[in-house]
């Protein structure tokens, strides 16, 4: 019997697909996109990056401080971002298979649930009102609408330094008895994500991203992907049966310290 208090495990899947969603789904982070344009600019927010990976600030005063400089109405940053966010080509593909196959998709995010999806179901279809999105939320503030000037603040998902830690809602499906548990992929591109990646059983780290190095520094397998074409090939392979996740993150890691070698 599925568990009941864990929603991906509803229909009893084999595999679970956990992912980022910005920069990973999306080709833009709209966090990003929001501060560099509508807040205090790509100058203050690429230090503030530098702080966190130096650890001289946590991501989460960090992304904090980046949203409290986007002043304008939330509904005007909603359709501020439908209009300049754009998906991996290749993703709704893979979102439609994985729906045929029984692979849920579960969204875990940084960003605000309400932008994230407003974007799936604009760049989806309707479909994506069935994806999970775990994340933070956004709120009123100074007894103002969020539709006003000035009116909104993020809502943190829990307590961590992150924010919110992924690898929090992973942990119950990966402590789940051998014969229940599921095979988990995790997808994603920064430093967020590496708590979660650790919980999964092959991480897909986006090509030229943080996570990359992260995951290098902490000897944390992985397969590098350009879009959700990789992606999806790789984990259709796993699923017909002819390789496994084991083999696919070691020969992926080995083919990263052998391509860089060669460019060394």
């Amino acid at each position: 019997m599925p568990s009941p208090t864990l929603p991906a495990m509803v229909t009893n899947p084999k595999y679970i697909f956990f992912t980022d969603f910005d920069g990973t789904i999306t080709l833009r982070d709209s966090n990003d996109f929001l501060t560099d344009n509508l807040g205090y600019g790509q100058v203050l927010r690429k230090q503030g990056n530098q702080d966190v990976l130096h650890n001289r600030v946590s991501f989460r005063d960090s992304f904090r401080g980046m949203m409290d400089s986007v002043k304008m109405p939330y509904d005007k940053c909603i359709q501020t971002l439908l209009e300049n966010i754009k998906l991996d080509p290749h993703f709704k593909e893979f979102y439609t298979w994985c729906s045929t196959n029984n692979v849920p998709v579960v969204v875990l995010s940084s960003g605000m649930v309400p932008i994230i999806r407003a974007l799936l179901v604009h760049l989806v279809g309707p479909e994506a009102e069935n994806i999970q999105i775990v994340s933070n939320d956004v709120a009123s503030r100074d007894g103002k609408s969020i539709n006003e000037e000035g009116g909104w603040q993020i809502v943190f998902h829990d307590d961590s330094h992150f924010g919110h830690d992924k690898s929090l809602e992973i942990q119950p499906y990966h402590q789940l008895p051998d014969n229940e548990r599921p095979i988990m992929f995790y997808a994603g591109d920064g430093v967020s994500d590496l708590s979660a990646a650790k919980e999964t059983d092959l991480l897909f780290a986006k090509k030229g991203q943080d996570l990359v190095s992260y995951c290098v520094r902490e000897d944390v397998p992985f397969t590098e992907f350009e879009d959700f074409s990789k992606i999806l090939s790789t984990v259709k392979q796993i699923v017909a049966g002819s390789t496994d996740v084991k083999h696919v993150a070691a020969e992926g890691y080995e083919a990263f310290k052998r391509n860089n070698s060669l460019k060394n």
